[in-house]
């Protein structure tokens, strides 16, 4: 008996001791394959990460690319726009014989009040900062024209942003009326002719109006600083004058606010039309007006544009537009966009 027992011990430590190898052996494959897992996702992650640096890397390439085209551009067209200006122009004596036409950059910065090393940089395309108030004297003494003053501003990165009426609580009894308006075109807007709010159809009317940017939200500004403006507003010169004036005689409640003040000085300098009928101190109160646009999907259409006083809220109208013959209420849906052509 003791012989059997002996055996049987025997046999069960051998198979403790296979079992503890194989446990041992079971153990080591998992730790072999988790290693081998955690290695492969490991270059996995790297691979990612090196394809995510790529990626960036290409898109600051491309972005380094624009900028240096830009500038590159920028610097060729204030080079253009020297050459073609003789120091007669600018009021300057000739002096000697020059090897190239046009202004010198010293005359430039001169004229401007900018440093020579400055100009120098901007014409060269460096990367250097220009605000747009420095940009302002720049074009004044190359003698940029609306829309090249627009395209100085695009090049360098400085679009103005004129001084915007504080937002105006709208309440929501006008909203409802600027909506139920609709199919005529209707906005809300202050004394400065600031767009506060306008209706889906008002916005879709003046869709294409712009061939630059719109950065103004302002009915003065969108027309004197828009350079096909006189094409499809079709009596551009009578009813401007009388914007004009109506903005002189609202300007008598704001005499010495800065936004306002700032506001006139800004558009006077952007454009010369709009100094000059500044400049009448003519004024005008409301009244209905006639008003005929060429829209470029409708034709010729002409409306007559009423105003009515928000009550409760200082400062504020809102613009009607209502066709003024049946050819443009018939055109009227063709101004929408996605809509009969």
């Amino acid at each position: 008996m003791r012989g059997v027992a002996a055996t049987e011990i025997a046999n069960r430590t051998s198979e403790a001791r296979a079992g503890a190898r194989a446990g041992r052996g079971s153990a080591d494959e998992a730790r072999a394959g988790e290693a081998r897992a955690g290695a492969r996702a490991g270059r996995g992650s790297a691979d990612e990460a090196r394809a995510g640096e790529a990626r960036a890397y290409r898109a600051r390439s491309d972005t380094g690319r624009a900028d240096r085209s830009r500038r590159a551009e920028l610097g060729g067209f204030l080079k253009a726009r020297r050459a073609r200006l003789r120091p007669e122009d600018a009021g300057l004596s000739p002096g000697p014989r020059r090897r190239t036409p046009g202004l010198r950059r010293e005359e430039v910065a001169l004229l401007a009040g900018v440093g020579v090393s400055w100009y120098t940089w901007l014409e060269q395309g460096r990367p250097i900062n220009a605000s747009w108030q420095v940009l302002d004297a720049v074009a004044r003494a190359l003698r940029l024209n609306g829309a090249e003053r627009w395209h100085l501003y695009r090049l360098a990165e400085a679009m103005p942003v004129r001084s915007l009426a504080p937002a105006a609580a709208v309440p929501d009894a006008v909203r409802d009326v600027l909506g139920s308006l609709d199919p005529l075109p209707a906005v809300l807007i202050n004394g400065r002719f600031d767009i506060i709010e306008a209706n889906a159809a008002h916005e879709e009317m003046f869709w294409d109006w712009h061939s630059l940017p719109c950065v103004h939200k302002n009915l003065l500004w969108c027309a004197v600083t828009e350079p096909q403006a006189r094409e499809l507003f079709l009596n551009y010169d009578q009813e401007i004058p009388h914007m004009v004036a109506r903005l002189r005689a609202a300007y008598a409640q704001h005499l010495g606010d800065p936004e306002w003040e700032e506001d006139i000085r800004r558009l006077a300098g952007l454009s010369g039309e709009f100094a000059d009928l500044w400049a009448r101190h003519e004024v005008a109160g409301p009244a209905a007006r006639t008003l005929r646009f060429r829209h470029p999907a409708a034709g010729p259409m002409t409306f007559t544009r009423t105003e009515l006083d928000v009550s409760g809220v200082a400062d504020l109208r809102v613009a009607v537009y209502s066709p003024l013959d049946e050819a443009t209420r018939a055109r009227l849906p063709r101004t929408r966009r996605g809509g009969p052509r």
